[in-house]
């Protein structure tokens, strides 16, 4: 071999070899900057909360959370979630499937609808909910003549909880059932099956672990939803007021180990959210590979 192809070929080695040792340092600083923000963001918020709830002992922290008021806003904040999320997917699915397997007029307007909710306020579609169901609103008197309380209820609490959730499933359904595509469908129905046949034995199967995400993320939104609720709930101590709602009166009232012994179940709920996410995630992965 000749002397200046063996000088280039060990310059080209070492130019591979510094590239790769810098490409490692950039690797390790953004690792670092990563865990560092997350910290900062995530970890160092999340230990204060457990610190603070349990602070004063676990007989405060267990007679917090097992108190009457805190034991109705965890229950409404479940039923709202047990209410919302399986309407939301219902909705979802149907949104997903007219977007993907139908060419109409209007769609794209639809998809902005979809939209809406992420664009618009939680504050302000509380507010549009009581201009439209209050006594005084729009509907309001119909609603009085026909003894039907929306606002300040149960009712109000739920609607709310709707809009702001309403994305949730079909946004992650849409990418999955596009990029799928109608071949199994189509050829489900070419060899006899019914539109449920399709739907249980084909449709959903393939899209199991999207619309399991969307929901997950949707009861996430669904428990910890603040804003919206805040205007519509009138925040009833012991009927209308969800788990953040109660957190926030507790600590404005300072009795600040309750607030966060309610925030620390939230927080609970949140890592279970996290850790059944991660499952579905490595779930998808494992059957696209």
């Amino acid at each position: 071999m000749e002397p200046s192809l063996m000088k280039r070929q060990v310059k080209v080695t070492k130019e591979k070899q510094k590239n790769r040792t810098e490409s490692n340092r950039v690797k390790l600083v953004l690792i670092t900057i990563a865990i560092l923000y997350l910290s900062l963001l995530l970890f160092v918020p999340l230990i204060a909360i457990f610190f603070k709830a349990f602070e004063q002992g676990a007989a405060v922290y267990f007679a917090a959370i097992t108190e009457s008021d805190a034991l109705s806003a965890i229950r409404l904040t479940l039923l709202t979630a047990i209410i919302v999320v399986p309407l939301n997917t219902v909705f979802g699915m149907a949104a997903a499937w007219a977007v993907t397997k139908f060419r109409f007029k209007g769609k794209q307007i639809l998809l902005s609808l979809l939209e809406l909710p992420f664009a618009v306020s939680p504050v302000i579609a509380g507010l549009v909910f009581v201009l439209l169901f209050s006594p005084r609103g729009v509907l309001g008197p119909w609603l009085v003549d026909h003894g039907i309380k929306i606002i300040f209820s149960v009712p109000g609490i739920i609607i709310a909880t709707i809009f702001v959730t309403l994305p949730f499933v079909a946004r992650e359904l849409i990418p999955v059932m596009q990029a799928q595509g109608s071949s199994e469908e189509e050829a489900a129905v070419s060899l006899g099956a019914g539109g449920w046949q399709m739907f249980w034995r084909v449709t959903l199967p393939n899209i199991k672990w999207g619309l399991m995400y969307g929901m997950i993320l949707c009861n996430a939104r669904a428990i910890g939803e603040f804003g919206a609720v805040s205007v519509v709930s009138g925040r009833i101590r012991g009927m209308t007021n969800t788990m953040p709602l109660h957190v926030e009166i507790l600590y404005n009232e300072y009795q600040f180990s309750a607030s966060f012994a309610v925030a620390s179940l939230m927080s609970i709920m949140a890592i279970i959210t996290l850790i059944i996410k991660s499952i579905i995630e490595w779930k998808t992965e494992k059957q696209e590979v």
